[in-house]
């Protein structure tokens, strides 16, 4: 009898970590992004500090569509 209830409370602790996973990774790729945007917008204020990346670089930069 207790067999169905302990596979139930581990399918719901599988799930849970999964979505504790995933909005973590969600929460890190908004963080990096954030501090991304604020570099970007210091270095924006001193012309001097730009610098061309490699092509390379710009490719694998920009977001995929």
């Amino acid at each position: 009898m207790a067999r169905p209830y302990e596979d139930s409370n581990s399918s719901v602790k599988t799930r849970r970590q999964q979505e504790d996973q995933r909005r973590m990774a969600f929460r890190r790729a908004i963080e990096d992004r954030c501090e991304e945007r604020q570099l970007l917008q210091s270095i924006s204020d001193y012309p001097e500090l730009h610098w061309q990346a490699p092509a390379a670089a710009q490719r694998n930069a920009q977001p995929a569509r």
